[in-house]
């Protein structure tokens, strides 16, 4: 049994032993089908390929940086190369590996399909590793995603956490989500549900997750750890240093992912083509499913309590269901110390406001929270505000007060 493997590398040092650890620990190497999207530059002073561009098992597309169109339009570039493999598993190119881990993917893809699953799908954000650690820093206990907001651009983001009770567990648990830096499943997936290159960043998990679903794909989190990846990026160059057009390149991204799923009353007039829903099951499905109502950006209480789907579908009527959502905005307003340089301050007034100019939402900072946020290790401050409404903000205002110079000068910033 054959595995297409899909890596899209960045400028990344860390891509030739992700490679290396990848074929050392593999209980059969020799069915391994490795294609890479490798993305350069000159000046990095290494190829970290060499050893492998006459061995058989790979397919490795050399792109000069210059010409990348970031990670969503690299991981298609790869999808490119399957070649009919009896599965597929996609992988950052900064990862680790257990031993036999192609072994146990595959046990746990049939152990699924034996109990009614067409075609599963193992993904999420597995446990992390430290490469200037290794392996004394690998944590140990398997990970899965779970709901953590809308953006306020529509995207969804998720938060890890380790698997309640996995020490015990005999099989892969039920997820929402999908993760691009992890995927194992039948092969087909490479073709059925490929990413949009159009897409940048931001919206990619959400809309394969959901892509994946109405494709009859059933998602599920490993349920032991076989893989690791590394979060922090240290050391390493990312698409968005290099690329000065992409923040535009985000926004398409956002705005094809809003339209997609018919968010903010958006009407989806876009042809998305391979990019678009399957026909196995439709995208309420998903919503039923999952718990989230997109087209509100809402979300029920079963999927906030973090409990395992399927969402159970105990309404009566549609009315019923609609009801059960809650329109929560959880939002970080990113504010520099340069731009708040005083030391006496009372208050900030935080709030949230309609197009126009209605306040929403207003929940101040008192002076503890204003200390917490100006000794961020990160050197920035960060103000979190989460609450219901049933009315997307259209901007945010910060405005400081000072016991020295009373109102200070008035933040805002808008909400797209």
């Amino acid at each position: 049994m054959k595995i297409f493997v899909q890596i899209a590398s960045y400028r990344d040092p860390e891509l030739e032993n992700t490679v290396k650890s990848m074929i050392e620990n593999a209980k059969k190497p020799n069915n391994l089908r490795i294609g890479i999207c490798r993305q350069y530059h000159p000046e990095d002073g290494f190829d970290t390929l060499n050893e492998y561009r006459k061995d058989k098992r790979f397919r490795i597309l050399d792109v000069l940086y210059t010409e990348s169109n970031g990670v969503c339009w690299a991981r298609n570039q790869v999808q490119q190369l399957y070649g009919g493999e009896e599965y597929t598993l996609q992988i950052d190119s900064h990862m680790r590996f257990e031993k036999n881990w192609d072994d146990e993917f595959i046990k746990m893809i049939k152990q699924l399909q034996k109990k009614g699953f067409k075609k599963p799908l193992l993904t999420g954000y597995v446990s992390s590793f430290n490469p200037e650690n290794d392996p004394e820093e690998r944590v140990k206990e398997p990970w899965r995603m779970v709901f953590d907001r809308f953006i306020p651009e529509g995207a969804v983001f998720f938060l890890p956490e380790t698997i309640p009770g996995w020490e015990k567990l005999k099989e892969p648990v039920t997820s929402r989500f999908y993760s691009a830096h992890f995927a194992f499943s039948v092969g087909q997936f490479s073709t059925e549900v490929q990413h949009d290159p159009e897409f940048y960043f931001h919206g990619e998990e959400i809309s394969i997750a959901a892509r994946a679903y109405t494709h009859g794909y059933d998602l599920f989190h490993p349920h032991k750890t076989l893989i690791w990846h590394e979060y922090t990026r240290k050391g390493r160059t990312k698409q968005w240093d290099d690329d000065s057009d992409w923040v535009n390149k985000n926004n398409v991204s956002h705005s094809k992912n809003r339209k997609l799923f018919s968010m903010d009353g958006e009407v989806n007039d876009l042809d998305f083509g391979v990019y678009g829903f399957g026909t196995e099951r439709t995208l309420t499905d998903y919503e039923i499913y999952s718990g989230l109502r997109f087209s509100r950006r809402a979300v029920q209480q079963y999927t906030l309590d973090k409990n395992y789907p399927p969402n159970p579908m105990v309404y009566e009527t549609e009315e019923e269901w609609e009801d059960s959502f809650a329109t929560i905005f959880k939002h970080c307003i990113d504010v520099g110390y340069d731009s708040v340089p005083e030391e006496d301050y009372e208050f900030w007034v935080v709030a949230f406001h309609d197009e126009n100019d209605e306040t929403i939402h207003r929940q101040d900072a008192d002076i503890h929270e204003i200390n917490r946020m100006k000794n961020d290790p990160d050197g920035y401050c960060k103000v979190w505000r989460e609450f219901q409404t049933a009315h997307k903000p259209k901007f945010w205002v910060v405005w400081p007060y000072s016991k020295s110079k009373g109102w200070c000068d008035r933040l805002s910033g808008d909400l797209f």
